[in-house]
């Protein structure tokens, strides 16, 4: 008799289940391709041929109906007129991207290294002389964020405001429940009405800037604030979810740290392997535009469609037999970390540029930190994996 194939199910993650969804994965992949779940009538598809032409295909697999698996949920946010842009689809998606894609290239990033740089050395020099850390709070959340507020234009003097509700608002986006961040979300919009407003007199350097800059007629106030809330969810608790990903990682394979620390010049494909493995937004939800067969079954018209990006950056299909394996000079052409086609991360320069500055500064200046793995404590949220806190500790 042959052997009873063994329960193929898919669970969304949220705090300490993220530790390992990696065998979940697998077993779909291998069994249940595409896998409808049933409490929440979704899609969940795994592997990375099926997820990269879902990504590249947005007039069937639709971004305007919402990212997360919850039916209505751009209605229950109640954004009204300022539709974030990743909800957007082509052309008015295309049009608006155009508007702020030119502070954001890696030519135009790279200007920022020297500042980004200084304020990495100083928060390592102070983790390095105390021993130890909680290196989250010390220099893997406030990152991001200083990137996010220099790009939207936020003055000194506002940023500890601004923190505070960017992470009311990444922890209520995480859960997938907006209006969750309550009144953090309308003192964000309300406070980038009033600097969008002081731009058109005394205009900076930043994207808030170049929109107010394009006049009203091409880009609405609405539309800005959609643009402020998308990079607050988008550049935030991703960067903090790769970049403790690969503290971990270069703590669990330390014949890869001795990779990097012998020849540095692999520190960028190294961003790219930890991209690939710790994969911070593990999946995103379509709508499906009309019917769509795939693997002998047809997906109705109108349906969620999660889009397993953690799932497809370990596909044995795409990767080999070593997809699950950490090599930071492995050959990686092409991967999900970042999405694909209209809704490629738009942050992806600046993600990269905060990877490798994080790893040459702490492995230059502390390269026998360790991270507490198993002491590590995952956020919630369905769609992103990220810590919440991570020791670390150098002798």
């Amino acid at each position: 008799m042959g052997q009873v194939q063994a329960h193929v199910g898919f669970e969304l993650r949220s705090g300490e289940t993220w530790k390992n969804p990696w065998d979940m994965y697998t077993a779909l992949r291998d069994n249940d391709p595409l896998h409808h779940v049933e409490e929440g009538d979704y899609y969940f598809l795994s592997r990375f041929d099926d997820v990269w032409e879902a990504a590249a295909d947005s007039s069937t697999f639709s971004s305007a109906k919402g990212l997360t698996v919850n039916y209505g949920e751009l209605e229950a946010a109640g954004f009204g007129e300022n539709v974030p842009m990743v909800f957007l689809d082509p052309p008015e998606h295309t049009e608006f991207r155009r508007l702020v894609t030119k502070p954001l290239t890696p030519r135009k990033v790279s200007t920022i290294e020297p500042a980004v740089r200084a304020f990495v050395a100083e928060r390592v020099e102070k983790c390095k002389a105390a021993g130890k850390a909680d290196i989250v709070d010390e220099l893997f959340k406030p990152l991001p964020s200083f990137i996010v507020a220099h790009y939207l234009g936020v003055p000194q003097e506002d940023r500890a405001l601004f923190d505070q509700w960017t992470e009311a608002i990444v922890q209520a986006a995480a859960l997938g429940n907006v209006e969750g961040a309550g009144s953090a979300f309308s003192d964000l919009l309300g406070y980038f009405a009033v600097l969008a407003e002081r731009r058109r007199s005394e205009p900076a350097d930043d994207i808030v800037s170049d929109l107010v800059r394009a006049g009203e007629e091409n880009v609405s106030i609405a539309r800005i604030l959609g643009f402020a809330f998308t990079m607050v969810t988008g550049g935030n608790d991703t960067v903090t979810g790769l970049l403790s990903g690969a503290a971990c990682l270069l703590t669990q394979h330390p014949e890869q740290r001795a990779k990097l620390l012998a020849d540095r010049s692999l520190i960028p494909n190294a961003v790219e392997e930890f991209l690939r493995l710790t994969s911070p937004v593990q999946n995103l939800a379509r709508t499906t535009t009309r019917d769509v067969e795939l693997h002998g079954r047809v997906v109705p018209k109108g349906k969620r469609v999660l889009l397993g990006y953690g799932s497809g950056n370990r596909d044995e299909r795409e990767f080999g037999e070593t997809a699950a394996a950490c090599s930071v000079d492995r050959p990686i052409k092409k991967m999900l970390a970042l999405s694909f086609g209209t809704h490629y991360c738009i942050g992806a320069a600046a993600a990269r540029l905060q990877g490798r500055v994080v790893l040459e500064e702490l492995l230059g200046r502390t390269p026998e930190f360790t991270v507490d793995v198993e002491g590590g404590v995952y956020a919630g949220g369905n769609y992103v994996r990220r810590h919440k806190s991570l020791p670390w500790s150098v002798s």
